[in-house]
């Protein structure tokens, strides 16, 4: 019986040392728990302010839409004054007949908040509105300065194109009237490479009297003219004077359009 006595005993030992044993996990247990029920608290603690601010709204919209009634002093005082309820206020019924809304701030900026962030808004786009604007008249004028460069390139080209025919026109008049060196150097063609270098100094001088390519081309069609009788926008070579002055437009371009 004793020894019967002892081996009880021993496995009751084992069973309350394996008992103790599982204890730190059972106290993470019971924290997870506890941490639980503490969000679910606060949850709730929130959700119960929210439908305070909901239910005192609510009061405030009611109480706001329900005409006021005799208990309300100042209506009693007007009702004493004449006034009924639905009517306008003033002594010819020019006023108004609703009371003045009740604006509730819910925000929490200070007075003058949000006039200041609007105006703030309205500058930023008026802002905005003027560089547009800017850009739009920059584009413009870049647009139209392109077209200047490009009709002044048109016209530099269509008068060089004038003066090498009015010197090709020159060259082959002069020839044929057994003229041999030009009144000017530059009232022919340029001559081929082997004459260039004879001829380098006089065109040294030329170049110091500065003369533009519109200049040249005056100064060649009138030769033409008054020499040759010849205009090189009619392209003909009049037989008299009277001829060319009747029958020629002009003595330029534009005359010829």
């Amino acid at each position: 019986m004793e020894e019967e006595d002892d081996d009880y005993m021993s496995d009751s030992f084992i069973n309350v040392q394996q008992d103790v044993r599982p204890g730190l996990p059972m106290v993470r247990h019971v924290k997870e728990a506890i941490q639980k029920e503490e969000k679910q608290r606060e949850a709730n603690q929130k959700n119960r302010q929210k439908s305070l601010k909901e239910e005192e709204r609510e009061r405030r919209d009611t109480v706001l839409k329900s005409a006021l009634g005799n208990e309300n002093k100042g209506f009693a005082l007007l009702q004493k004054m004449g006034y009924k309820s639905g009517q306008a206020l003033g002594k010819s019924g020019e006023g108004i007949v609703e009371p003045i809304p009740l604006n509730i701030k819910t925000g929490r900026g200070g007075l003058g908040h949000e006039e200041l962030q609007k105006r703030k808004a309205e500058e930023r786009l008026e802002n905005y509105r003027k560089k547009i604007h800017m850009k739009k008249q920059a584009d413009e004028e870049a647009a139209d300065q392109f077209r200047m460069r490009f009709k002044s390139k048109q016209e530099e080209r269509k008068i060089e194109g004038d003066l090498r025919k009015s010197q090709r026109a020159c060259q082959q008049l002069d020839t044929q009237k057994d003229i041999n060196v030009p009144k000017e150097i530059w009232y022919w063609t340029e001559p081929e490479q082997e004459e260039k270098d004879q001829e380098e100094e006089e065109k040294d001088e030329y170049k110091g009297s500065d003369l533009s390519v519109i200049e040249k081309l005056q100064i060649l069609t009138a030769y033409l003219r008054e020499e040759h009788l010849y205009c090189i926008w009619c392209g003909t070579a009049y037989e008299e004077a009277a001829d060319l002055s009747s029958n020629c437009p002009g003595d330029s371009s534009a005359d010829h359009d």
